[in-house]
């Protein structure tokens, strides 16, 4: 089967991590080989030391999508919740891709602030409003959005099934599941 790198980025509590998850569960069940790349774990494990600069927010990314590509390439396919904030960061994890000919698809959880601040799964966006922490990506640090992702999921209109129904639609569409 052939692998393939699926990159969701967006803001912290977008929906990212549980749609990668419900997307893996289908299609481990259709006999595809999945591994997810969350970025919480990735920091403890293989970015250990990191902080959150723009400097070490694209080592981390480039990090990720090195071990990203190399599962990919062998036949895994590759979820990757990951926030990603900087457009230079993704374009150089996809180059790295297309150089290796590698599929690669760019997901845009599109998720307002707004939404993202209610669900606050971790309890960033309270820590941030309480001054606790300062740098919170789409907050007080900076997210540029995708210009022309793959797809874009706006996850506060569908249910997660319905968010990763679309994700498997495309990557059927393109021969990827």
């Amino acid at each position: 089967m052939t692998g393939a790198t699926i990159w969701l980025t967006g803001l912290p509590s977008a929906g990212k991590t549980t749609i990668a998850y419900e997307l893996a569960g289908r299609l481990r069940a259709e006999g595809h080989r999945v591994e997810v790349l969350d970025g919480d774990e990735i920091r403890e494990f293989l970015s250990a030391g990191l902080g959150f600069g723009r400097e070490d927010r694209h080592t981390n990314v480039q990090r990720i999508g090195f071990v990203a590509e190399l599962l990919a390439s062998n036949g895994v396919k590759v979820l990757v919740p990951v926030i990603a904030p900087y457009a230079d960061s993704r374009e150089a994890v996809r180059k790295r891709h297309q150089r290796e000919g590698t599929p690669y698809v760019e997901v845009h959880v599109a998720t307002p602030v707004e939404v993202c601040s209610v669900r606050d799964v971790k309890g960033l966006y309270a820590k941030q409003a309480a001054g606790e922490i300062t740098g919170l990506t789409g907050v007080d640090d900076p997210y540029e959005e995708p210009e022309s992702p793959d797809l874009r999921i706006e996850s506060h209109h569908q249910t997660v099934q319905e968010s990763a129904q679309a994700l498997h639609a495309l990557l059927t569409e393109r021969g990827l599941a």
